[in-house]
């Protein structure tokens, strides 16, 4: 690691630059005894397709945010504190390589890098930055994550009944507890997930019937009735959070090469400071 950077000049001038290109809308970054470890561009698998995003790697935290103009401006800023993150491996395929999921307990997604060593120097960092951040707080490792959505493209009928075939008309929504890609009528229930979000949340027809029965369970309540049962709604209830941020960006990513260009142009996307 690089102890040895922290609180040095390259290291201050470094996480300086990275708030510049957030400007107004990001947070301060620098922090005493916070290190700019590594950056780079991965993509990360959004609801609707993979998009670039660039990546800062601290000694505490993983930061990621959109591209505006690369290396100049960037948006969308998310901290996410590394003592939540657990990592999983992923298989490769013909059209996504050298992935890897980033799973905590608001939120799990996949990146991919744009070669396998960048995959491997990505996933050893962070791995080690955990390691060593859990050590410090004297926390275990997170066991609770958020199930990663289920991108649209997956599938053209609804994952639940299996029935309801997606279109221009018919809407596709996801369940905030599993993740899967489901139908208005098979996720009409809302509930109470605190780790996600303090107001109630869609959910599909499954889970609401696991997440109800356990409530019941916990509270010590019988019937469907109690001051703990969450509340059904219509499946077209103008949710605000319908949509995940990263659908809500708009194009934002002009100046970034196809994914052929990215998996082949034989370029190095990250770096790591020593």
């Amino acid at each position: 690691m690089v102890d040895h950077l922290a609180n040095t000049e390259i290291n201050s001038q470094r996480i300086a630059a990275v708030e510049s290109c957030f400007g107004a809308s990001g947070q301060p970054l620098a922090l005493p005894g916070r290190v700019l470890l590594g950056e780079g561009v991965l993509t990360k698998e959004c609801r609707k397709k993979a998009k670039p995003r660039v990546f800062f790697l601290f000694n505490d935290i993983l930061v990621y945010g959109s591209i505006v103009l690369s290396k100049r401006r960037y948006h969308r800023q998310h901290i996410i504190p590394l003592e939540e993150v657990t990592l999983e491996s992923l298989p490769e395929t013909l059209q996504a390589k050298n992935r890897w999921m980033i799973r905590t307990a608001k939120k799990s997604f996949v990146v991919s890098a744009a070669s396998a060593t960048e995959r491997q120097e990505w996933v050893s960092h962070i791995e080690e930055c955990v390691r060593r951040q859990l050590l410090a707080t004297g926390r275990p490792p997170s066991t609770e994550h958020a199930a990663p959505w289920i991108p649209d493209k997956a599938t053209d009928i609804c994952m639940r009944c299996t029935q309801t075939r997606f279109s221009a008309l018919t809407r596709r929504h996801h369940c905030r507890k599993c993740g899967f890609v489901v139908c208005g009528d098979c996720s009409r229930a809302r509930f109470l997930l605190p780790r996600l979000s303090p107001k109630p949340l869609r959910v599909c027809s499954l889970c609401y019937r696991e997440l109800a029965a356990q409530k019941r369970k916990e509270d010590g309540e019988e019937g469907e009735q109690g001051a703990g049962s969450p509340a059904l709604c219509g499946a077209s209830s103008g949710d605000e959070d319908e949509d995940s941020d990263e659908d809500r960006e708009g194009s934002g990513d002009g100046d970034w090469p196809s994914r052929v260009q990215f998996y082949a142009s034989g370029v190095s996307w990250s770096s790591f400071h020593s």
